[in-house]
This record gives C-alpha cells, structure tokens and sequence, in this order.
C-alpha cells in the first residue's frame, strides 16, 4: 500500500515487498509524485498535437539518410511513434519489404517476433485472407479492429514482451481502413490524473488474462495473464498492453479494475491526442508500441489493402524513456 497525492493506493508486491511491474522510483513509480510531476510535464509539453508534426519524408527506404533517421529519432522522442514517407522502395511488395527490414534496422530492432506468419524476413502481410489458417482472425478480415498494442494475447513477461513494431502500408483499401494511433504515455498520464489507484490496478500482475486459443497453424496457444502496465526491468520504459475487445478476455474481478477498464475506454474514445489517419501507398509507423485501432473498410476488385508488420523485442534506438 502507498500514499500519493492524499490518496491511499493499492499496489500489488512482490517477494521481499517490491511492486509488482512497478519501479521503486522515477515518473512510473506511484509513490514518487515529483518524479512523475517533472516528467508529466515535459511529456505533455513536446507531444506533437497534430499527426502532420510526426510525419518524416524518406528520399531512399533502403538508404536512408543521417538526417532522416535523426528526424525519425527525434519524433519517437516525442510520441513513441515516427510517420514516414517513402520516396523510393515503399509501393511494391519486395522493395517495401526490404525497407521496412533496413528501417527497422536503423531503430536498433534486431530480436523479432517468430510469427508463425512471417517470411523469412519476420515481416507479415496483414490482408484479407482466405486460406483457412488466417481468414477467422481480425486482422486477416476488413472488419474494424478496436484498440489495442501488438501481442497483448501472448504474454510472456517483461523479457518478451513486443516492446516496437513497424506498420508499412504497399496498396491502402479503396473505401475505410484509417489508423487511429495514441502515445501509450499519453493514456497512462490520463488514468493516472484521474486516480494513481487506477494505474495500480492494472499493474497487477493478474490484471488482463486472454484465454486460451487456436492459432493460425492449428497449434493452441495457453492462456496468457499479466498486467496492463509495467515498467521495464532493463530501460525503465512503460510497457502497455492492452485490447479493449469485448469477447474472450478477462479483467481482474475487482471494483477498481472495472473502473480502470472503463477509463481506458473512454480515453480512447476522444482523447484530442488521438492521431487518425489513412495510411497511403509508402507510407508507414514505426514505433514502441503505442495504442492503435483500424477502422473496417472495402476492397478494390483486384488487389486488396495490403500491409506489412515487424514485431520487435526490442525499444526503438534504445531509448530510455524521455529521451
């Protein structure tokens, strides 16, 4: 139990009397409120307010230059989250692919997700799918797919968990298909100003539990449970991760948790630092995991929305928070 701004919080230990997911101090730590304060501060006051301030034009995808990758740093500094545009290497499928490889590259992401849909390359094509493995998962549809961070329902611990992922789109559906995107910060300063007991709710390490379930291949994946937040042990970042779907998912059986969910939703719901956008032929995200939905959308007769996704171990650059 800890005390904070005159209110008594909840926070789950661990052996020895150490929070669980939480840091002992600094501006993730609940008991340490000048910390929080100064970094609240800052984060608020450089976050971009418009997408336009993220987006960062790349002449050669698989050359990028110093200057370019910098502008990429430096937008991921201030939203965990870079735009780009590529000039050269973003439309067709094989030379998106390398770039999206030489990007991620760059950011400092080497450990990827070993997807049982990848290429070789980690990369996997986010389509509408109608071979049996992929057509009964969201992602595979062009159904809307509500907020969420990449790998929520493959919880493994801090040491695997999707800390960066690039989202490059080749060909963009002819009718919907936005993106919404939101600083994963962002929506922890909100809960946070609302009531720190909410954050210590979903830092218990039961918070969020996903069921059971069939992959792709036919393997079956356990049940996955953990929090909604930690700090990481090595950098000190926050890791998010979060699904607001409905259907097969459990939150943790107790009053403020409930409440923790709720906010969560209504956060997402109109948040003005909420970024929407319809990513374009070229166009990408890279980022450390951020909150992010798409909306459903329609097909050409031809050749469908496609879009490739790398999932990473690792935080972009390296960065430690605030950075």
């Amino acid at each position: 139990m800890q005390t904070t701004s005159g209110r008594t919080v909840e926070t789950p230990l661990a052996a020895g009397g150490a929070p669980v997911g939480a840091a002992v101090s600094g501006p993730f730590a609940l008991a340490d409120d000048t910390a929080y304060t100064a970094w609240r501060a800052a984060k608020l006051m450089r976050h971009p307010r418009r997408a336009e301030e993220l987006v960062v034009s790349i002449g050669d995808g698989g050359a990028p230059r110093a200057a370019e990758i910098e502008a990429v740093r430096t937008a991921c500094g201030r939203a965990n989250m870079a735009l780009y545009v590529l000039g050269v290497g973003g439309e067709e499928d094989a030379a998106a692919r390398a770039s999206v490889s030489r990007l991620a590259a760059i950011g400092g992401l080497t450990r990827f997700e070993q997807h049982r849909s990848a290429g070789a390359d980690g990369i996997v094509a986010i389509e509408v799918a109608t071979d049996s493995h992929r057509s009964g998962f969201i992602p595979y549809s062009n159904r809307p797919i509500g907020w969420h961070t990449d790998g929520y329902y493959a919880y493994e611990g801090p040491g695997r968990a999707i800390r960066a992922m690039v989202l490059h789109c080749v060909r963009a559906a002819v009718d919907g298909g936005e993106t919404a995107l939101l600083d994963h910060e962002i929506a922890y300063i909100r809960l946070r100003d609302r009531d720190p007991a909410l954050v210590a709710a979903l830092m218990h390490p039961a918070a969020m539990t996903i069921p059971p379930s069939v992959e792709e291949d036919g393997s079956v994946r356990g049940e996955a449970v953990g929090p909604v937040f930690e700090v990481d042990p090595h950098s000190g970042a926050l890791l998010m991760r979060y699904s607001a779907r409905k259907r097969h998912i459990g939150w943790r059986d107790d009053a403020t948790t409930r409440a923790a969910a709720a906010a969560l939703e209504e956060i997402t719901a109109d948040d003005p630092l909420i970024f929407r956008l319809k990513l374009q032929p070229g166009m990408g995200v890279i980022c450390n995991n951020v909150l992010h939905e798409r909306t459903g959308f329609t097909d050409g007769a031809d050749r469908g929305r496609l879009l490739l996704r790398l999932r990473s171990y690792d935080r972009l650059f390296g960065d430690e928070p605030g950075s």
